[in-house]
């Protein structure tokens, strides 16, 4: 799958847990009943993904990832594509794109402006900084692992002249989905990683070993 190759060549890059001299390993595909995956053949994961239950743009899988931020770590929520182009709905011009768009995490009834930063390969969305570094709140990462229905909405799509700024795209996440208690577990073990104490001087780990 083109996009679990993606998120491992990131993984490797930004020293997810590579950092940790712990090769990731990602399953085949993501688990075939919707919920989250976490990374597999490691004792505490560093990232956990989710296919959307539903989407109207090229967004193909989102990913709670635990990054290294100096001597620290953040968790942050990233989106890879189903393509190389930008993100955008199905069906727009890209030539169309905003300058400036935004997005919005809404969580059952509670809604959360985020940021956008658009890295090599994937999107972040995040409501907070860490010394520069974008991150999740722990206002949000409680309602991610308690909450039943995740709903990412974008404004990408610059309106005209005469039309007000609008939310143009929007992918569901279902929180609660896969066997029952397996959700709040796997969000929670992502979340300990970053609050676990960060390695000193610890070189990468090598893909092939």
């Amino acid at each position: 799958m083109q996009v679990l190759r993606r998120i491992m060549r990131t993984a490797l890059m930004a020293g997810i847990a590579s950092r940790l001299c712990l090769v990731p390993v990602l399953a085949s595909g993501l688990d075939g009943n919707g919920g989250w995956t976490a990374e597999q053949g490691v004792d505490s994961p560093s990232y956990a993904m989710i296919e959307p239950r539903s989407r109207d743009l090229n967004l193909d899988v989102v990913v709670l990832a635990c990054e290294q931020a100096e001597a620290r770590r953040v968790l942050q929520l990233q989106l890879y594509l189903s393509n190389d182009d930008a993100l955008m709905p199905d069906g727009a011009d890209v030539a169309r794109a905003k300058a400036y768009p935004r997005a919005a995490i809404v969580i059952d009834d509670h809604v959360s402006p985020v940021g956008l930063l658009f890295a090599e390969d994937h999107v972040v969305l995040s409501d907070e900084t860490q010394e520069m570094f974008p991150r999740l709140s722990t206002r949000l990462l409680d309602a991610m692992e308690q909450g039943t229905t995740m709903r990412l909405r974008f404004d990408l799509v610059a309106e005209a002249a005469d039309e007000p700024a609008a939310f143009d795209g929007e992918a569901v996440v279902d929180l609660q989905a896969g066997p029952a208690g397996t959700h709040n577990n796997t969000v929670a073990a992502v979340r300990r990683c970053a609050t676990s104490p960060a390695p000193q001087n610890v070189a990468l780990a090598s893909p092939t070993h």
